[in-house]
């Protein structure tokens, strides 16, 4: 559907590395790592970025997630990351500045964009990261 990203963010995967990490997606998805789709690991918040080539993919995937057992196991959530909203990047360290979030997620190897605002919370260890809205581009 119009408007959704191609990218899920995965929180929660500290007790993956990379490789288990994309078995457990190729298992929930049927998809294949490098074909389908790719993950940028991001060890700092213990989130995982992973971009479909499809975004039909991804809106399946998110479905998966919901009804998987090792999952729910580890507590790993799944969400589309929506292109015109803003996220919550949980189990941030206090170092991390809000410039370096900010050109986290711009990065387009990470499927992000243009980040319009970052607002670090602190006691939460976390930050709301807010995209600017798309301009239209459908």
């Amino acid at each position: 559907s119009a408007g959704t990203s191609p990218s899920v963010v995965l929180e929660n995967v500290q007790h993956f590395n990379a490789k288990c990490l994309c078995m457990l997606l190729e298992n929930i998805s049927g998809l294949t790592t490098d074909d389908d789709f790719r993950v940028e690991m991001i060890p700092e918040m213990n989130t995982a970025v992973v971009t479909f080539i499809k975004s039909s993919d991804a809106e399946e995937f998110v479905k998966k997630c919901a009804e998987n057992k090792q999952i729910k196991k580890f507590k790993i959530t799944a969400r589309l990351l929506e292109v015109t909203h803003s996220i919550k990047a949980e189990n941030i360290p206090a170092r991390v500045s809000t410039d370096y979030i900010t050109v986290y997620f711009e990065s387009a190897c990470n499927g992000g964009g243009p980040v319009s605002d970052v607002r670090l919370l602190p006691e939460e260890c976390s930050a709301i990261v807010t995209f600017c809205s798309p301009k239209g581009n459908a």
